[in-house]
Formats: structure tokens, C-alpha cells, sequence
């Protein structure tokens, strides 16, 4: 008993149910058929023709143009650091001095091999002009019967043997010169120049690895020399964004180091590529850094204008909709209050305005109540009116500030 009383307690409740959403539905129904007949309330706003530009905005850091490390060529003790971070350095100026008592001792051995080498050869010399004196001689006697055959073979013998020693000795007094050239230049390795052949004949210190006293190890790191003028703004583009991007293209860059101030760059370099785990390809953007302002490894904002439009037909993004697959805006019939639906077909949008290419409309779309709307819907136009202004242009955003370009050009 207690089992059946709950389903038909149940039953009752879904009963009951059914009949207050069934109420509930015609009630609706019948509002919105009252709804139908009534205008919709609307905001407009006037279609304009204006400026629109299609900028790419991205982000990433500075490098500096170039970086190289300044390492040793030899082993020993670091006797003195002349240099530290942030010092300007010069084309092959020297920033380092190891300790040079054992290659200068080298050197002294070289040079007194090669002094051995030397009176080697000149002995050497002087046995064969005695030699070749006595093969000489030892054949003219031969030619008149005075000495014997062995008598001529041995002088000759000799004279080739101190022939070929003298060509010994020279081969070893060229192979000390070469010891003592390389005794030199081991010697001159021990003051570690910064070298580097392209670009400004001045540089910074970036790193400093080391200090003096320490021993070093051939190619063990001492400082980094940074070229920072002009500096590569890298960013990295998305797969959409990619084929709009060229080389030649301008570029605005700005920092929270400076707020309200940008620098202007160009493009010099794009990536062949898209990184298969990120989809974006790396842009190098070139900025002019004369007065050393902007440091490698600052956050960067990069504005790149893609496309620019002059006269363009202008609406307001909050009049864009879609009805039966289709974008389009309401235009609207001033004179008869209604919402006509037409259909466009967009180019650039930049904020909140977006550019129409076709067709060619004029007067105000609808920017607010138009989801309630239908092609040929009534209208009831508020008394407020937005008028949007003309977006700004690539070269005068407000945001922007004054603009770098180079010495004498910041504002």
C-alpha cells in the first residue's frame, strides 16, 4: 500500500508539472505575439568614411645586434682584468693579461734554436765549399792521370754527402724560425684581445665571468662584448599573420622602460620557418640605439601596419550580426522606422570600428537592440545617438607618444 500511494503521489506531482510549464509556454507565446506588433527600441549609429589600418601587435625582447665571448687562446694565471661590466671596449683593445714568464721563456729558447740552427748551416756551408775544392781538384788530377779512380770517388762522395747535410741544415734553421714565430705568437696570446671586424668601432662589456687570480683554461670564458646599436627586436608571429609580414616593413617599438614613448624599427629578417611546436615563425625587427637607451633583454611591444585604407566605408563593430549564416548590418529606414537587413562583406576591423567592401551603405545601422531584430522589423529609435570617430591612423595613435628614429628625431 505505502509503495503504491508514492507512485501515485508521484504520478500527481508530474502531472502537475506538465500542466504549469504548458500554462507557462502560452503566456510566453502570447507575449511575444504582443511583442511582434510593438516597435523595437534601437540605438544608432552613423555610417562614416574614415582611415583604417590593419596593425599587427606583438611582443618578445631585445637582442643585441651581435654577442661574442672573449676567451683565451693559452692556459695560465689571469694577472690583470682591464675591464668590467658596462665599459665601452674598442676594436682589438686589450681586456686581459695573463701571466707570459713560461712563454716568454719559450721564446727565449726559439731564439737561441734558432742562433744553433743558424751556425749549424753556416758550418754545414762552409764544409761543402771545402768539398766541392777538393772534388775539383781530386777531378782535374784524375783528368791528368795524377790520382786514381778511388781517389775521385771519394771526393765526390764527400762532397755529395756535405751537400745534402747543408740542405739538412737549412731545412732546421727554417723549421726554428717557424718554433720562434710560434713562440711569438704564443707569447702575444697572453694579452687576450676583443676582436671583431663588422659593425660600430665601439662596444660594452655585457658579462664579466671571471676575476683576476683566477687560473684559466684555453677557451674558458672572461667577458661578453655586446654590440647594442642598432639592437634586434624579436618577436614571433602567428601562422595568420605570417604572409603579411615582409621585409622593408616598418615598425613602431615601445617598452615599459619608457612609458609613452616608441622607437621606430624595420623589419630585416623572417624566419623561413614556423616552429612546429608554437606555430610561429621569429621576426627580427632592427632599432637604431644611438643614445644606448634601450638594453638587450627588455619586454617589447611591436606595432606592424599590414594594410592601410584611405576613404574607407566605416560601421561600428556593435552593428555587425548574423542572420541565416549570413554577416551583414541594419540599416536603417528613417523615414518608414524600420531595420533593413543587408547583408556586406568585411575588410580591415581595428577596436570597434570595421571596414565594409560591399556593398557601398550609407546613413545609420543599428548598434544596439539589433538581436531583437528582423529584416524589415519596426523600430522606435532612441534619443540617444552614438557617432563613432574616425578611427586613428597608424602614424598618430594616441597611445603611441613621441617616436625615435634616430639622432635628432626624438620628440
Amino acid at each position: 500500500m505505502k509503495r503504491r500511494f508514492l507512485l501515485l503521489l508521484i504520478a500527481a506531482v508530474v502531472v502537475v508539472a506538465l500542466l504549469q510549464l504548458r500554462r507557462r509556454g502560452a503566456d510566453s507565446g502570447a507575449g511575444e505575439k504582443r511583442l511582434s506588433g510593438q516597435p523595437v527600441p534601437v540605438e544608432t549609429a552613423a555610417v562614416h568614411n574614415g582611415l583604417i589600418c590593419d596593425v599587427g601587435i606583438f611582443t618578445g625582447t631585445f637582442e643585441p645586434k651581435s654577442q661574442f665571448v672573449v676567451a683565451p687562446k693559452v692556459a695560465g694565471w689571469l694577472r690583470k682584468l682591464l675591464v668590467d661590466i658596462g665599459d665601452t671596449v674598442e676594436r682589438n683593445q686589450v681586456i686581459a693579461i695573463l701571466d707570459d714568464e713560461e712563454f716568454t721563456q719559450q721564446l727565449e729558447q726559439a731564439k737561441a734554436e734558432l742562433e744553433v740552427a743558424k751556425a749549424n748551416a753556416a758550418n754545414c756551408a762552409t764544409d761543402l765549399d771545402i768539398a766541392r775544392r777538393e772534388y775539383e781538384r781530386a777531378k782535374a788530377l784524375r783528368e791528368k792521370q795524377i790520382a786514381s779512380a778511388s781517389e775521385l770517388d771519394v771526393s765526390e762522395a764527400e762532397f755529395n754527402a756535405c751537400q745534402m747535410r747543408y740542405k739538412v741544415s737549412l731545412a732546421q734553421q727554417t723549421q726554428k724560425e717557424a718554433a720562434l714565430k710560434a713562440a711569438e705568437v704564443r707569447l702575444s696570446y697572453t694579452k687576450v684581445q676583443a676582436f671583431w671586424e663588422k659593425g660600430d668601432q665601439t662596444r660594452v662589456v655585457g658579462e664579466r665571468f671571471v676575476d683576476e687570480g683566477a687560473l684559466l683554461q684555453v677557451n674558458q670564458l672572461i667577458v661578453s662584448v655586446l654590440e647594442n646599436n642598432p639592437l634586434t627586436a624579436v618577436v614571433y608571429v602567428i601562422e595568420k599573420d605570417y604572409p603579411k609580414v615582409g621585409t622593408g616593413q616598418q615598425a613602431l617599438v615601445s617598452t615599459d622602460a619608457y612609458p609613452g614613448r616608441t622607437f621606430a624599427g624595420t623589419i630585416v629578417r623572417i624566419a623561413p620557418m614556423l616552429k612546429e611546436s608554437s606555430r610561429q615563425a621569429r621576426v627580427e625587427i632592427e632599432v637604431p640605439n644611438p643614445a644606448h637607451l634601450l638594453k638587450p633583454g627588455m619586454f617589447l611591444r611591436a606595432e606592424v601596419e599590414f594594410a592601410r585604407h584611405e576613404n574607407a566605408t566605416l560601421v561600428s563593430l556593435a552593428a555587425m550580426v548574423r542572420r541565416k549564416d549570413r554577416e551583414g548590418v541594419f540599416v536603417v529606414d528613417e523615414k518608414n522606422l524600420k531595420a533593413r537587413f543587408v547583408p556586406v562583406t568585411t575588410g580591415i576591423t581595428r577596436g570597434e570600428q570595421v571596414e565594409v567592401i560591399e556593398p557601398q551603405i550609407s546613413g545609420r545601422v543599428v548598434t544596439m537592440g539589433n538581436h531583437l531584430l528582423e529584416d524589415g522589423s519596426d523600430i522606435r529609435l532612441s534619443t540617444k545617438q552614438s557617432d563613432p570617430q574616425e578611427l586613428p591612423g597608424f602614424d598618430n595613435n594616441s597611445d603611441a607618444g613621441s617616436v625615435d628614429t634616430g639622432p635628432g628625431d626624438s620628440k
